[in-house]
């Protein structure tokens, strides 16, 4: 794996264990085609050399969701608005399926698509500024594809109260509820002390594991069609998508029409 072909994340092999940084400053950390694709190719290398799997961010952001500048100048230049969510999803069944222990380090916000990231690895870890939040319905959206993963972590309801309320909710909550393992102030030194111990568990083990909890629990395959269909059907309402651009280009919230 050539770890500095990538544009939009940073990679880096450290024995068993890959680091996969998102690198979007100057976009929050936002989900593009782009970001997909090479997330993807990291974890078609993992699945063979790999046994670790340890996904980051910036120390301000980790993943702000969805890049909506991205659909704007789609829009600008012509191009279908019609962003499919299937890479995405199998992106996040991926992580969440895998042969390989995933473990998301979270520093910063994390919203919207941020939060399938976190919900789909195996251990989240934070620091004590990490906080998340659904805010998609404040632009007539759903986090459809979100929602299995979120569901699997952390209960129907509690999924629920995060979408409607749509505000963040700090580290300490998230720890009651689930949605993280562990957090310290000092979270790169708790991510460390993870690795020392997870290192020791061979592949084969990881692998049958994982397929044994997979057969237990196979409701993020049968979730599929309809979080796909619903995500479909929110982009391409047109009264979503003219929130969604006059934010981009007055920066005004739905809310201040």
């Amino acid at each position: 794996m050539n770890t500095a072909a990538y544009e939009m994340i940073r990679v880096r092999m450290q024995g068993p264990v890959c680091f996969l940084q998102f690198n979007r400053p100057e976009a929050k950390n936002t989900i593009n085609e782009c970001l997909v694709y090479e997330c993807r190719q990291v974890i078609d290398h993992c699945r063979e050399q790999a046994s670790i799997l340890v996904l980051e961010g910036l120390p301000d952001v980790f993943c702000f969701g969805a890049d909506f500048q991205e659909l704007h100048e789609k829009k600008v230049s012509g191009q279908s608005l019609d962003p499919s969510p299937e890479p995405l999803y199998d992106l996040w069944l991926d992580l969440a399926t895998g042969p390989f222990i995933t473990i998301s380090h979270v520093r910063g916000k994390v919203n919207a698509g941020g939060v399938g990231f976190v919900a789909a690895c195996d251990i989240v870890l934070a620091d004590e500024t990490a906080e998340f939040s659904l805010s998609e319905l404040l632009f007539g959206l759903l986090p459809a594809c979100v929602l299995p993963f979120l569901i699997r972590r952390i209960g129907f309801q509690k999924a629920n109260y995060l979408t409607l309320m749509t505000q963040p909710v700090n580290v300490r909550q998230a720890v009651e509820w689930g949605l993280v393992d562990a957090c310290d102030a000092e979270s790169s030194s708790l991510l460390r002390k993870h690795l020392m111990r997870l290192r020791y568990v061979p592949k084969r083990g990881i692998e049958r594991y994982k397929r044994l909890m997979n057969s237990l629990q196979d409701g993020l395959h049968r979730a599929k069609p309809l979080a796909l269909e619903a995500n479909r059907e929110v982009f391409a309402d047109p009264r979503n998508q003219e929130l969604i651009f006059r934010y981009i280009e007055t920066g005004e919230f739905p809310w201040e029409s």
